[in-house]
């Protein structure tokens, strides 16, 4: 799908702009920590990197019913997807461990610290979930921004637009430093925090210091 079918039409479509690819090494376990504005991120950023990258994709894109569904679930399975069950307790500690497990087979994992989909093009602060993940596997983490992808795929709609995305990529960002600290909640939003800040040096986006499941709550809420 990625180098003979999809991927070469995808790429000659979109025809995205790319800096920084040098950064991302040629082996071992690395973190790829982008923000995220549109539901093709964790198609574009896969396409772009020469490794398999696998992202945590929640759970209800495997669950759907139907022929939509179907395709949604085979879709995500063929791009190296794992589902993972968002709603928190239990659920996030399982997320942690298949994150770890990707890691420490030695391969690149995708992460958005946001959590969710920025509802407005904004930037929104971190979940301290990736800062524990990238503590306890002692890897580096490569910031990574994506640039109008979502004037291509708003959310909400079904079909993307036909325009030029941008995909930025940061230098390695090294934690080493915090090692054996990741039970410290302090330093596991001082590591989320010092990531947000490098995603919006990257990206230009504007950083609000909320969470964007909350704003997208808020929003649901009011439209009631």
């Amino acid at each position: 799908m990625k180098n003979l079918v999809i991927g070469p039409i995808l790429l000659s479509i979109f025809r995205p702009w790319v800096v920084g690819l040098e950064n991302v090494p040629k082996e071992g376990a690395v973190v790829l920590a982008s923000n995220h504005l549109s539901f093709i991120d964790s198609i574009f950023l896969p396409l772009i990197v020469d490794r398999p990258v696998v992202f945590l994709a929640k759970s209800e894109y495997f669950t759907g019913k139907g022929l939509k569904g179907w395709a949604t679930k085979v879709f995500f399975q063929a791009a190296g997807q794992l589902p993972i069950d968002r709603s928190g307790g239990k659920a996030s500690e399982a997320s942690l461990e298949t994150g770890l497990r990707v890691l420490g087979e030695g391969k690149i994992l995708g992460i958005y610290p946001e959590g969710t989909r920025s509802p407005d093009g904004k930037l929104y602060r971190g979940r301290t979930g990736v800062a524990r993940m990238v503590l306890e596997a002692g890897v580096p983490v490569i910031p990574v921004a994506m640039i109008g992808t979502e004037h291509v795929m708003p959310i909400g709609s079904r079909l993307p637009k036909v325009r030029r995305i941008g995909i930025v990529l940061g230098e390695p960002v090294d934690f080493s430093r915090f090692e054996g600290l990741e039970g410290d909640r302090f330093v596991l939003r001082s590591v989320t925090d010092e990531l947000v800040y490098d995603l919006r040096g990257l990206s230009g986006q504007e950083y609000v210091d909320v969470y964007a499941s909350s704003v997208k709550e808020k929003r649901a809420a009011q439209s009631r």
